[in-house]
C-alpha cells in the first residue's frame, strides 16, 4: 500500500524516533475504539474499521498503537486484515499484561508464561515476525517486576519484539524499569484537560523516551461556549479538539499522541490536526486555562 504524498497531513507533526531507530510521524492513531462496546467483541461496522486503517496510512500515519485485550485480540486482527502486507514505514505496537472477562472489564496479570503467551498470539494475529514495540500494559502488583519485564527482555533478545515500553507508571516506576532492561516509551493518561503525569512527561523528555498520551483529545469544560479553545478555535477554522491535539504535539517533540476513532471523517478531523500551528500566545493561554 502505497502513501500519497501530496496529501498526508500527518506528516505535518514532525517524526520522532522510537528506541532511536523506529521513526514515525508523531501524530499516529490509537486503535482501542475500533471494538465493540466497551472494548469487547467485534464493531458494529468491521468494514468502517478497516476503511479507517486504511485512511489513516493514506493520510501520512506511521504509528498505530493497540492491545491484545483490545477486544481481545479484535483490533489485531482487524489491523492486520486492512494492512497486511505491512508498509515498511509503518509500526505497529501493542501490549500485553491485561486481561478481560467482559465488557470494560480490565485486571492485571503479569505473569512470564502469561506475557510470553500473548506477544506469540499477538504475533500471530498481526502476521508479524517481530512487534516493534511491546508495551506492558499494566505492572502487575502481584508479580515482581524483575520477572515481568525479564521475561519481556529475554523475548526481545529472541528477535520476537524490538523494544519495550510501559504504561500508567511513576517516575520511579520507570526507573526501577529501567533499572532491568532499556525503556523505550511510556503511555500513561495525559491531555490538555488532564495533566497530571506532567512529571512523567517530564521525565521521558529529559531521557529521551516517547511519551505516548492515551485519552489525548478530552478538553473538559475548555471548550464550553465563550471558552478558551471556543475562540482559539475560531481563528484557526479549527475544533476544539484539533487544538488539543495541536497542544499536544507543541508540547514535546517525545509526545506521540494516538488519537482513536471508528469513523473515517473523525480521523480524517483528527490528523488534520497536525497541519495547526499555534502561536506562543495560544499555546500559553491554552496551558495556563488548563
Amino acid at each position: 500500500m502505497a502513501n500519497d504524498a501530496g496529501k498526508q497531513p500527518a506528516k505535518a507533526s514532525g517524526t520522532y524516533r522510537i528506541g532511536g531507530d523506529l521513526q514515525v510521524h508523531r501524530l499516529g492513531y490509537g486503535a482501542m475504539q475500533l471494538t465493540g462496546p466497551g472494548v469487547w467483541g467485534d464493531p458494529k461496522d468491521p468494514a468502517e474499521a478497516v476503511r479507517v486503517l486504511r485512511r489513516a496510512y493514506e493520510l501520512g500515519v506511521t504509528f498505530i498503537d493497540t492491545a491484545d485485550s483490545y477486544g481481545p485480540f479484535v483490533s489485531e486482527m482487524l489491523i492486520r486484515e486492512a494492512l497486511h502486507p505491512y508498509a515498511d514505514d509503518l509500526v505497529i505496537a501493542t501490549k500485553a499484561g491485561l486481561t478481560r472477562s467482559g465488557p470494560n472489564d480490565w485486571r492485571p496479570v503479569g505473569r512470564p508464561e502469561y506475557l510470553r503467551q500473548q506477544c506469540e498470539l499477538s504475533l500471530r494475529h498481526l502476521g508479524l515476525d517481530s512487534i516493534g514495540l511491546y508495551q506492558l500494559h499494566r505492572i502487575d502488583p502481584q508479580v515482581p517486576l524483575a520477572d515481568q519485564l525479564g521475561e519481556l527482555a529475554l523475548l526481545k533478545q529472541e528477535g520476537k519484539i524490538r523494544h519495550i515500553g510501559l504504561s500508567e507508571v511513576s517516575v520511579e516506576q520507570i526507573e526501577a524499569a529501567r533499572a532491568i532492561t532499556p525503556i523505550a516509551s511510556v503511555q500513561n493518561l495525559y491531555n490538555l484537560a488532564d495533566r497530571s503525569a506532567e512529571a512523567v512527561l517530564e521525565h521521558c523528555e529529559r531521557n529521551d523516551l516517547a511519551f505516548i498520551p492515551w485519552f489525548p483529545i478530552a478538553t473538559g469544560d475548555l471548550a464550553r461556549p465563550g471558552g478558551p479553545l471556543d475562540e482559539i478555535s475560531t481563528g484557526h477554522g479549527a475544533t476544539p479538539a484539533q487544538l488539543a491535539l495541536a497542544w499536544l504535539l507543541r508540547r514535546s517533540p517525545v509526545v506521540l499522541p494516538i488519537p482513536g476513532t471508528s469513523s473515517v471523517a473523525h480521523l480524517e478531523e483528527n490528523v488534520a490536526a497536525a497541519e495547526v500551528r499555534l502561536t506562543d500566545d495560544e499555546y500559553a493561554a491554552l496551558a495556563k486555562a488548563a
